[in-house]
């Protein structure tokens, strides 16, 4: 019966994938990445240069999913309440109303995210882990799926705040978009002059209910104690390499549990093999090293220590697969 089940997740997501890329040109991979995130209940951080498309991605799996969608522009004069919400006197009445902020939806494009100060950061910390925001000490509970996907400019530093080690450590996956081939740009330009203008429409593929059954789907697929012990290993080796001065912490463990399952899902297998967590290992954990000062400059650290860990601990051989 899971099985059945599964290979339906394995159909949807081609579906949502195919739908999207009818916009999103050539990042099929990143997509895919993105849905196992949502999918997993996690956020995602995209940090790359500015006219990417990282809104676009956003705001096209969200009509895609049947998700409501909202942006927000973090600026440094953003205050708590713009992005929460808050009570309202009306004189016709009398009363204080609630008029909630855009954060109560489905997927928030949290762009620049970096750009705003401690205090709102502090607010959206508080909607990202415990999926509530607190109003005049009243806790209201926030739509079901909740996923942020927050960006990153990674040449503008002026005027920012870089996000604190508790917040980044909330993304289930960090991911660059990186530009397209230049087959690709062709492809895009043919696709906006078919369009003849900048709005796009795409077919919705799934609902929320779907979304919220897939996501217990997910908590289905068998994954062996061997691949258990090879992802606290992987991510317990990066707490002893020498460029590393505070490696991932057991939230990186069960980032992998989430994302290696929803790979599995969505390729149609009802278990984990070891290259499902080769490939998210990366995404999952490149966010969570805090490096040594005398590689602070290089960019690319992190992910070379996280190529070094994969080669260090010895893959296990699976016997039988249920």
């Amino acid at each position: 019966m899971v099985e059945k089940e599964i290979n339906k997740v394995h159909n949807l997501g081609n579906r949502i994938l195919d739908e999207v890329g009818k916009i999103i040109v050539g990042k099929r991979r990143l997509m895919r990445l993105i849905l196992s995130a949502a999918l997993s209940g996690g956020h995602v951080l995209l940090e790359d240069y500015p006219g990417l498309g990282k809104t676009m991605i956003a705001k096209s799996m969200a009509e895609v999913l049947g998700l409501q969608f909202k942006r927000i522009q973090f600026t440094t004069d953003l205050l708590p309440s713009d992005i929460t919400g808050g009570y309202i006197y009306d004189r016709e009445t009398g009363k204080f109303l609630l008029r909630k902020g855009p954060l109560f939806a489905n997927i928030i494009l949290a762009d620049e995210i970096n750009r705003t100060s401690p205090k709102t950061q502090s607010a959206l910390l508080e909607a990202m882990q415990e999926r509530q925001v607190t109003l005049e000490g009243e806790t209201l509970d926030l739509p079901d799926p909740f996923v942020v996907i927050g960006t990153q400019n990674p040449i503008e530093y002026e005027g920012t705040f870089p996000l604190p080690e508790a917040q980044l450590d909330r993304f289930l996956i960090k991911a660059n978009v990186g530009y397209p081939t230049k087959e690709e740009e062709i492809r895009m330009i043919e696709l906006r002059h078919q369009r003849k203008k900048d709005e796009f429409s795409l077919e919705q593929i799934s609902s929320i209910e779907e979304v919220l059954a897939i996501r217990q789907l997910i908590e289905e697929v068998y994954i062996s104690p061997k691949i258990e012990d090879y992802i606290v290993s992987l991510v317990n080796e990066t707490r002893k390499h020498a460029m590393v001065a505070v490696g991932a912490s057991p939230r990186g463990s069960l980032a992998l549990l989430k994302l290696t399952r929803a790979r599995a899902a969505l390729d149609g297998r009802t278990h984990v093999l070891p290259d499902d967590v080769k490939a998210m290992i990366e995404p999952a954990l490149v966010h969570r090293l805090i490096l040594k000062p005398d590689y602070w400059l290089d960019q690319d650290a992190a992910k070379d220590v996280i190529k070094e860990v994969v080669r260090a601990v010895q893959v296990p051989v699976l016997e039988d697969q249920k």
